[in-house]
Parts: structure tokens; sequence; C-alpha cells
């Protein structure tokens, strides 16, 4: 991707804080992966018409992306690094589903094509479900996996810190800017987890908590592991959101017993395909080496001469 440089990547920048006419991330995102360039859709929405101005959503388009220019020296020179979706740094498992994010911040190490298992649950999880994401995370761990999570208090904190207390891999994607540390409390585990794993944010740098980012966070955390596996959840936890956008994406989803005979949604998911039941962190574990030796399988098959 040599023709992809800072005048794209502000371009790409500049698009999305302008957003004209209102339109979606998503649909920017696609707009410039179909055209192949950012400034070319830049520069064809900040043209004036024959009708009138430039597409509504524009005010000055060479300050736009002389500031966008200005954010991305500056944060250069961050302790974080900042990727797009047409950079190769960009992780390829975001670019298999639709409405992958258009840039990414990383601090840490980023590990291309890692297997990463989801760890996550409720926030006020009960000390059963906290034992469980312990033992769980161990036991990826002593698998050769990365334990991914996303940062929040309960399951995904137990899950976190006890991949960290086995020496193995974990990665968080987080609800805010990677500037952020939410909640307060983690921020030693954030900061643990930025020196033995990663911690990866979608936001800009300095965005705060908000109601819309979670179940965002958990569409990308979906994307980047190779299956969710869900301790504990309630009827309408981020959890539930998470499991069904990895059906969606093709995902495997492994549930514990107990979430799909506890909640309807974790009982409408039993029986789909890619969906497991496990009656325990063991059978777990188990189905997800079960779903590396398919991916593997299906790797070797697509690498095979014909």
């Amino acid at each position: 991707m040599g023709s992809w440089d800072d005048e794209e990547r502000a371009a790409l920048l500049a698009l999305l804080r302008a957003r004209p006419e209102n339109t979606t991330w998503p649909l920017i995102t696609s707009e410039v992966a179909d055209s192949g360039s950012a400034r070319a859709v830049w520069e064809r929405c900040a043209a004036p018409t024959l009708f009138g101005p430039a597409t509504s959503g524009f005010h000055d388009a060479e300050s736009e992306t002389e500031s966008a220019k200005k954010d991305i020296a500056a944060w250069r020179s961050a302790e974080f690094d900042f990727i797009t979706f047409r950079d190769d740094e960009y992780p390829q498992q975001l670019r298999e589903v639709n409405q992958f994010p258009p840039f990414v911040f990383v601090r840490g190490t980023l590990v291309p094509g890692e297997n990463a298992v989801s760890v996550i649950g409720s926030r006020n999880a009960s000390k059963e479900a906290l034992h469980t994401a312990v033992d769980i995370s161990a036991r990826l761990v002593g698998a050769g996996f990365t334990v991914l999570s996303g940062l929040a208090s309960g399951v995904d904190t137990a899950a976190h810190t006890s991949a960290l207390d086995n020496g193995g891999r974990t990665v968080a994607l987080i609800g805010t800017g990677i500037r952020r540390v939410y909640p307060a409390a983690n921020r030693e585990l954030q900061e643990w987890i930025v020196r033995e794993g990663m911690v990866l944010s979608q936001f800009w740098p300095d965005s705060p908590p908000a109601e819309h980012t979670f179940p965002v966070r958990n569409t990308t955390m979906s994307a980047y592991g190779i299956a969710t596996m869900v301790v504990e959840a309630g009827e309408h936890s981020g959890a539930r959101i998470q499991a069904r956008t990895a059906v969606e994406h093709g995902r495997p989803v492994i549930l514990l017993d107990s979430v799909a005979r506890g909640t309807d949604w974790g009982a409408a998911l039993r029986g789909q395909p890619g969906v497991f039941v496990a009656e325990d962190p063991r059978a777990a574990v188990s189905a997800a080496e079960r779903v590396v030796a398919g991916k593997e399988q299906v790797e070797r098959l697509l690498a095979a001469p014909r």
C-alpha cells in the first residue's frame, strides 16, 4: 500500500470529522476502500458544484486537512501508534468483517494473526463467575491463546489479570480513547497490559466513555478474536451484543452452560451454527482448541496446490 501516505491519512480523518451529508463512518470507510483514495473522496465532496457550495458538512476544506495533518504528526511522537485500515499494520482479522474501524490506536505490541479468544461477562459478576474467568484464562494461556477482553470491571478484569499472572499475553479493546482509563480502578492493570500485551482503541485519543462506545467496542472485539467466550451475562449485557455479533461475523461463540440455560438470548443461540455450549472451563478451552484446529485445516486446504 505504498500510495497510502499522510496526505491520504489526513483526508480520511477530515472525512470522518466532517461526515459529509451526515454519512456514517462505515459508509465513509467503505467509499474510501472502494475508491482506493481518501483524497479523491475528500476532493469530490469538498468541491463546489454547479448548484451551489460543497457538500454539506464542509466549512474550510484546506484548514480541515491541515488540522488532520497536525494531529497525525503529534500522534507520531505520542506513546501510542495510529494505524488506518489501509496501513499494512492494521489487524487483518478486522478487515474480514463489515463495518470495521477506519483506524485504531495501539499501545503495547501488535502481534499479526494471533489466536485471541474473547473472555467476557458481567461487570457485577458473581464470585463463581470470577473464579471461572480466572480458570478459563489460565487454561487459554496454557494452550497458547491470547486472552482478549474489554478491561471492564468484573469478568474482564479477572480474565486479563489471570492471563498476566500466568505469564500469558492479553489484549484489551477499550471503549474509550487510548489516553483514557476506564474504570479508573484499572489504571495499573491497563499499564500492565501495555507492557505485556496490547491495548487497542478505535476512538479519538481523548474520547470519554459513552453509552454507544461499548457496544461498538464489543463488535470490534468479536472481529479481532477467533472466538467469543461468555462466562456470565444478563439479558441486556454487552456480552449478549458481542455474542450475537460474533454469530453474524461467522466467529464461533462458546457459552458457559449457565449462560445458555439462564438467559433467553443464550437459549436462542443454542443450536445455531458455530455456537458451542460448555459445562466447565476445561470444556470451554477444548472448544476453542477445536476452533483453531478447524481454522488451520481450512487454511491448509486453501494453500494446497490445485
